[in-house]
């Protein structure tokens, strides 16, 4: 990689790393892990993104925001591809992500349970107060990448960022 291709590429990761979510927008794109690789060749910018699931419908719109993104940073030539292997884990978010989840009232994946979320039930403790008294209510959620569950303690409801 040429020098000029290695800045163009920090530049890229920087512009499109503070996309947000457009259905959490407390998160962006670089805290889900949504985004995963910046590749430049030769002053060619291609953008690769794993959807959290394979029909988010989130993602024609992370697209185009990353799209926007890169030319308000100057580039031009550019493209956003779609990854789906290896499938997308909550293993590949950060803390800095797991940690705004619950300020904003989500329960986050507990770091390490994505591979695992076939073979058990992890606990979820409540955002709001806490305990780990709680109970799903449903699987899907605002979103199909969260269910709702129940605190028994404070009774309040509230999303769980759903491990896989």
């Amino acid at each position: 990689m040429t020098q000029t291709d290695a800045a163009l590429r920090q530049k890229a990761i920087e512009a499109a790393s503070a996309v947000v979510d457009p259905e959490i927008p407390v998160l962006t794109i670089a805290d889900l892990g949504v985004l995963r690789d910046v590749v430049v060749e030769g002053g060619h910018v291609r953008v690769d993104i794993t959807p959290t699931y394979s029909g988010c419908p989130a993602m024609n719109m992370i697209a185009v925001e990353i799209d926007l993104a890169l030319s308000r940073a100057g580039i031009a030539d550019k493209e956003i591809r779609t990854v789906l292997a290896p499938a997308w884990t909550t293993d590949w978010m950060t803390e800095e992500g797991r940690r705004k989840l619950h300020e904003y009232g989500i329960a986050p994946p507990q770091p390490g349970s994505g591979r695992r979320a076939l073979f058990g039930k992890d606990v979820v403790t409540c955002p709001r107060c806490g305990s780990n008294d709680t109970s799903l209510l449903a699987e899907f959620g605002s979103t199909s990448c969260k269910a709702l569950w129940r605190c028994e303690s404070c009774r309040e409801p509230f999303d769980y960022f759903k491990c896989h």
